[in-house]
């Protein structure tokens, strides 16, 4: 009697992809991770002009930003989710055209109401996009490779870091703002020639949780509205938390006894994946602290000019590029808590220096400590990445991959609040409560690591 041969759906997933198809998914993939990293650093640079194209104050064009984050971090897990039901590659067409086209509406936007419109509409199509890149990194790579695939992402990423900006400043120099919108359009239309090359992993049939994809909006909407608003409406800034601390506790009840729950609770169980999650939240609130709270310190204290920040900032991004190919090769190697451990123990000492530096530091002590800074978060950031992407299940890779998403992005939010909050307790302390804010943040993630060093759980990422 003649076995019958397992469904599609039971048959183990293949290695990663086979080259040259493997080559054309990873060009594709650089490309968007390009486009969208470009986007969000060039705008940065054109907030005075718009502001002052459309005759709006500088605290309403903030909104420009503030609402793409937040369509981002409201939506990644619900995407991610979305992603595993009906394939990465649809969803992966749906987000890069959604991104394109609300890109061409903030270039012809007339006035402040379109542009704020197309940057939310631009907000979910990135968030698509940003949903699926670490669970394609999981599927594209064999696993031998795993650690240089993450590693040319976290590359590329530290790259549009220190060019972003450079990018920008040179359109606008002989071009209005709309010609940042319109800069990236080629590679977005050249990334829809390599969207077959991606791979697709047979598909979840659990249904879509609604009511989870509510709830999830409320926690992560409210409760980064709420911090931004400690420092300026106290009792609507606590309603707003509390609610969404609500809305935590229903949908933990929720989620926590589902398959394949919209808000991965069964990637949290997990140890590796919980450890990976919680180090990364530490050190992506402390980095974002930190880049908020140094340019005041770099100007009002060290006494740098805005050229010399300009620098400073870019020595860090360097030290994170220049790293991060170097930690991908060495976690294949090394245990995921040592390189981590090793990483934030650099940052935390590069953010102290920085803190206890004199006001006649040289320009050149100051350019080393942030390369030194820029390093450790490097080192960190490859190890730690791949834990959490190969921690989980192959099947819960794009849940893994929104995780991942979701846990940086909030804990940027939640450094850049707290850092606001300090500057309104004191305006003239306030870059140096915000650089605390980074130290203990850091300090965070160097604990975690002790103590995901020093756990009984099998290291499961290696």
């Amino acid at each position: 009697m003649q076995t019958p041969s397992p469904s599609p759906s039971t048959q183990p997933l293949p290695d990663g992809l086979e080259a040259p198809r493997r080559h054309w998914a990873v060009t594709t993939l650089m490309l968007v991770l390009t486009v969208v990293c470009l986007d969000a650093t060039m705008v940065n640079v054109a907030l005075p002009a718009m502001a002052a194209d459309l005759h709006v104050s500088p605290s309403r064009i903030m909104w420009v930003m503030i609402a793409y984050s937040l369509a981002v971090v409201v939506s990644l897990l619900p995407f991610a989710s979305i992603a595993e039901r009906i394939g990465f590659r649809r969803v992966f067409t749906v987000g890069l055209s959604v991104f394109t086209l609300a890109a061409l509406a903030c270039a012809f936007a007339p006035s402040f109401p379109v542009l704020l419109t197309a940057r939310v509409v631009q907000g979910f199509g990135s968030s698509m996009l940003m949903a699926l890149f670490g669970g394609l990194v999981r599927n594209i790579y064999p696993m031998n490779k795993m650690g240089f695939g993450i590693s040319l992402n976290a590359l590329m990423v530290g790259l549009m870091a220190v060019l972003g900006p450079t990018v920008g400043a040179f359109i606008l120099q002989i071009a209005s703002w709309p010609w940042l919108f319109v800069f990236y359009m080629p590679m977005c239309v050249a990334s829809y020639f390599g969207i077959r090359f991606l791979p697709d992993l047979p598909r979840s049939r659990h249904r879509f949780d609604w009511w989870a994809c509510l709830l999830s909006v409320l926690v992560f909407g409210l409760f980064i509205i709420g911090l931004d608003m400690l420092a300026t409406a106290l009792w609507d800034a606590l309603l707003c938390i509390v609610v969404a601390s609500l809305a935590t506790v229903a949908l933990v009840r929720r989620s926590r006894d589902q398959t394949a729950p919209l808000v991965p609770l069964d990637l949290l169980r997990i140890t590796p994946v919980a450890y990976a999650v919680a180090a990364s939240f530490c050190l992506y609130a402390s980095s974002m602290a930190a880049f908020v709270a140094l340019p005041f310190y770099f100007l009002n204290v060290l006494g740098h000019s805005y050229a010399e920040i300009g620098m400073l900032l870019g020595a860090w991004s360097v030290g994170v590029a220049g790293m991060a190919p170097i930690a991908g090769r060495l976690s294949d190697k090394y245990k995921v808590a040592v390189l981590c451990g090793i990483g934030a123990a650099g940052m935390t000492a590069a953010l102290a220096w920085v803190a206890v530096l004199p006001v006649d530091a040289g320009f050149a002590l100051v350019c080393a400590v942030m390369l030194l800074g820029g390093v450790g978060f490097g080192l960190f950031q490859s190890p730690n990445n791949r834990a959490m992407l190969i921690g989980a299940p192959r099947k819960r890779s794009g849940a893994a991959g929104g995780l991942q998403a979701t846990t940086r992005v909030f804990g940027q939010s939640f450094g850049t609040a707290l850092t606001a909050l300090a500057f309104h307790i004191s305006t003239e302390h306030g870059a140096m409560l915000g650089l605390v804010v980074a130290i203990v943040c850091s300090l965070g993630a160097l604990v975690l690591n002790v103590v995901r060093y020093f756990s009984p759980t099998p290291d499961l990422e290696l």
